[in-house]
């Protein structure tokens, strides 16, 4: 009997090799059946938001009144301002001491300033006669301003604001021997009080200077006390308003 090692590679039979086929077949096709009822196929990632974040703004329908002036950074005297227009506010700068920091641009269809009629070349009233009065109409624009708004959203939220900008006056305003156009300077101290959702009650008081800066020799300006009242209504998201 030979008992040696054979060395002949060993063969697969049709049947044997069929059987291994159908092996393998049980095992992966309950797997695929279940991965087609279970929704198991890997799903594309859903496409982010790509709408542009709206930047807060708001909208303030407003009037300005004065009260009373003084000489300080200007010589006019007997004299009141009245402004109406639209303010712009709009959140640009971040925050700085707890407070929102914000653009500040207005523009004034209505100004109206109530002068002495007879002024001289200083802008000192010619007569005593409180009653000699004329009124000078006008119109504004302040591109440039900026606001610092605490507790936005809330009940009572403080600000604080100041605007530069341009007056033009239909005559010469505060002397005969002045200009038509002035630099407007406004600083204001007030609050937004919430009325709804979106809308505000904005109230405040400060002071507004204007003058020539001496594009002519005779350089008079005026410094009032004022107040102002408005509405305002704000643009944007307000989920964390409370």
């Amino acid at each position: 009997m030979d008992n040696s090692i054979s060395t002949a590679p060993h063969r697969f039979s049709p049947r044997a090799l069929g059987g291994v086929l159908l092996l393998a077949l049980g095992f992966i096709a309950p797997a695929a059946i279940h991965a087609q009822e279970t929704g198991s196929v890997p799903e594309m990632p859903a496409a982010q938001n790509s709408a542009p974040h709206t930047v807060e703004s708001e909208l303030t329908i407003e009037g300005q009144g004065s009260f009373g002036n003084y000489k300080i950074f200007a010589q006019g005297e007997h004299s009141k301002l009245f402004t109406a227009g639209v303010e712009y506010d709009r959140h640009s700068w971040g925050y700085f001491l707890g407070s929102q920091v914000d653009y500040v641009a207005e523009f004034l269809p209505f100004v109206l300033l109530d002068q002495p009629a007879h002024l001289n070349y200083f802008g000192i009233p010619i007569t005593k006669n409180k009653k000699d009065m004329e009124l000078v109409p006008g119109l504004g624009i302040t591109p440039i301003g900026i606001r610092f708004l605490w507790r936005d959203g809330r009940a009572f939220a403080p600000f604080l604001e100041a605007k530069g900008g341009i007056l033009v006056f239909t005559q010469k305003a505060e002397s005969p021997n002045a200009s038509y156009e002035n630099i407007s300077l406004r600083s204001e101290l007030g609050a937004e009080i919430r009325l709804t959702h979106r809308t505000e009650l904005t109230i405040g008081m400060g002071d507004y200077h204007f003058s020539n800066d001496f594009i002519v020799p005779s350089n008079p300006g005026l410094d009032v006390m004022s107040y102002m009242g408005g509405i305002t209504y704000h643009f944007g998201p307000r989920d964390h308003r409370r």
